[in-house]
């Protein structure tokens, strides 16, 4: 499996990586569902013009995205996020009446060079839920590009790029199924701090 991970990982241009992030301690980072799409409307605006979103997923404590970075300086990327993680917060801590940092300072980076690896990160975003406890059906859980990348409604998400990986809908939808079996296998894998 090719990939790297730190905290300060560049994030080079036409480059493909899994990021993710936390709440500080046991707190949440989305407290109502409001806060979900306000968090995506807040990726849209800060990061839009700097990364594709191939797939995504939102917990009540972290999330996960899988980009390409289509900037050509690495630090804009990361004040971009540092942006987009400011402006949340300071929207979180307004409505839940709080104060301090909201997500763990640096966001995490695995850089992914491997295909098949890339493939099994779009899968273990999207089962993130069932091994949360959340849902036990990962295809109904809201706050995930699962059913934006089979739907043919507008989105962010690079749609048409993840089935052509897969090779058709077919075989993404399969490839996920086939995940639920051996799940503990691939959170092993990926298991984050």
């Amino acid at each position: 499996m090719k990939e790297e991970s730190s905290y300060h990982l560049p994030l080079y241009k036409d480059c493909y990586f899994h990021v993710y992030n936390r709440a500080v301690g046991n707190d949440k980072l989305f407290f109502k569902v409001e806060n979900y799409q306000y968090f995506l409307s807040r990726v849209k605006f800060y990061l839009a013009n700097f990364i594709d979103v191939y797939a995504f997923c939102l917990l009540p404590n972290h999330f996960h995205f899988l980009i390409r970075i289509n900037e050509e300086d690495p630090n804009l990327v990361s004040k971009q996020f540092r942006r987009l993680f400011v402006s949340y917060a300071m929207a979180v801590n307004t409505q839940e009446k709080r104060k301090g940092n909201l997500f763990i300072k640096n966001f995490k980076r695995r850089w992914i060079t491997d295909e098949r690896y890339l493939l099994s990160v779009i899968r273990y975003i999207h089962l993130n839920p069932v091994h949360h406890k959340l849902t036990k059906d990962y295809r109904n859980y809201k706050y995930s590009s699962y059913k934006s990348l089979l739907s043919n409604k507008p989105t962010i998400i690079k749609r048409k790029d993840v089935l052509d990986w897969f090779g058709n809908r077919e075989r993404f939808e399969e490839f996920h199924e086939e995940g639920k079996e051996k799940i503990e296998e691939d959170f092993y894998n990926f298991e984050i701090e």
